[in-house]
């Protein structure tokens, strides 16, 4: 089984901002060792002559063309907003900040 420790996990758990208990933490090890596991086997699959691919289809960077259109004016865009100030929408601070 591939090496990893519950400390790894509590450091995966802390980056997704996950509260995990003591039980969740010693299953979650067990079970993502169980997951890295799966790629060794496809480490030793032997991919002599064959070509990389990132994509089924031969496909990159398909947009559509730009096409202009008319805007709301200021007044139109604002007619719904529940709360505005100088003219802008105005709306809750989404990043606080420790003083």
């Amino acid at each position: 089984m591939a090496e990893l420790s519950e400390k790894r996990v509590r450091h995966l758990a802390w980056l997704a901002r996950l509260d995990l208990s003591d039980e969740e933490v010693a299953r979650f090890t067990r079970q993502l060792a169980e997951v890295l596991d799966y790629f060794k086997v496809l480490d030793e699959a032997d991919v002599e002559g064959v070509e990389p691919a990132f994509h089924a289809l031969d496909l990159s960077n398909v947009m559509g063309e730009d096409e202009p259109r008319p805007t709301l004016s200021q007044e139109e865009a604002l007619a719904n907003a529940s709360a505005k100030e100088g003219g802008y929408v105005k709306a809750p601070a989404m990043v606080v900040r420790d003083a």
